[in-house]
């Protein structure tokens, strides 16, 4: 009935305000679309076990159809008591203080334009009944997807050697593959650097303290608690080890959506992601100096005198020191990974 006509334009001809139209139109809408949103949000809470957050379920009402405002669906949350859990406090588990080589930071230099250019580790306490046990994961960090995991009582160095063989069992990275992890002694030990070695994976660790170098574990480790940890009593490891498993598999790789996705599963990312960007390779950032770099008469820059460490970086530790702008020797165009570089 109401033909090209647009809701402004009728209530111009009707000589009516344009709210007092939506407050009638509201007046006789049936009280079944109120109840039809309030179950669909019921539906996804518990299908999701109180994981979603109203952003999160505001976006996947809007994939099954239905348009609903944001705030709405806060409300209704916050009403019905379907509001997601709370994380708690996290607690530091990387021992860092050791004489083992550590590596420059390349990961936060780069750009990356599809899977298995970037993959990222860390290690993470759960607490059981009587017991602590340790998790070890690796995420691509394009995708956010885990590729790679493995639980233990025990925080040695096979733990996150278990999580390495599973991620390169699964996705046979080619080399040049960067592999990003903070400072701890496991990440750093002799046997772990020489499988990254034999795989040609190029090893990178954060700076001392930052945590935003490795920000996508942390996400992911808040994520697992708050949704499924500290939801959850567990029997034993055993049990743990199950519901882990299909949290992950099952739930976190192909059903969870996430923000910085587009609200998209890890595993719908990767299908979509076009297939002449794989072979592209990532791209990294230097950052140019003015005692690095002079501009001559015709504009050129030229060389100056080199400082003693990385701008960006602290000298102390690291296994490739050098000056900034040119390539660490592990991303070097001389061997054959697919990495390009780029200044700005």
């Amino acid at each position: 009935m109401q033909g090209n006509l647009s809701i402004e334009r009728m209530c111009q001809i009707g000589t009516v305000s344009r709210a007092g139209f939506y407050r009638s139109l509201k007046e006789k809408t049936p009280i079944e679309e109120d109840m039809e949103v309030r179950s669909a949000v019921q539906t996804i809470v518990l299908e999701h076990r109180r994981r979603y957050g109203y952003r999160r379920v505001t976006a996947e009402l809007r994939r099954r159809g239905m348009v609903v405002n944001h705030k709405r669906v806060a409300r209704i949350m916050r009403e019905d008591n379907l509001l997601a859990m709370q994380p708690r406090a996290f607690l530091v588990t990387s021992d860092s203080d050791h004489k083992l080589e550590v590596y420059l930071n390349i990961a936060r230099r780069m750009n990356l334009t599809g899977v298995n250019q970037l993959w990222v580790a860390d290690i993470t306490y759960i607490r059981l009944e009587r017991e602590f046990v340790y998790l070890a994961v690796i995420l691509d960090g394009y995708s956010r997807k885990v590729v790679g995991w493995a639980l233990e009582r025990s925080l040695g160095a096979a733990l996150p050697l278990a999580a390495l063989e599973e991620a390169i069992q699964q996705r046979q990275p080619a080399a040049g593959l960067v592999h990003h992890s903070d400072r701890g002694v496991q990440y750093a030990s002799g046997q772990y650097v020489r499988i990254l070695n034999q795989r040609q994976i190029i090893p990178s660790m954060s700076r001392p303290g930052n945590p935003y170098d490795n920000a996508h574990c942390e996400t992911f480790f808040k994520t697992l608690k708050r949704e499924e940890i500290y939801a959850t009593s567990y029997r034993d490891l055993e049990h743990l080890r199950a519901n882990i498993e299909e949290f992950i598999e099952q739930y976190y790789n192909r059903c969870r959506l996430h923000s910085a996705l587009g609200y998209r599963t890890p595993e719908e990312f990767e299908s979509i992601v076009p297939t002449e960007t794989l072979s592209l390779g990532a791209t990294m950032r230097f950052f140019r100096h003015e005692k690095i770099y002079r501009s001559d008469v015709d504009g050129k820059p030229t060389e100056a005198d080199f400082p003693d460490h990385r701008l960006d970086e602290s000298s102390v530790g690291y296994s490739s020191a050098g000056w900034s702008p040119p390539e660490p020797a592990s991303a070097s165009p001389t061997v054959n990974y697919s990495l390009k570089t780029e200044a700005v």
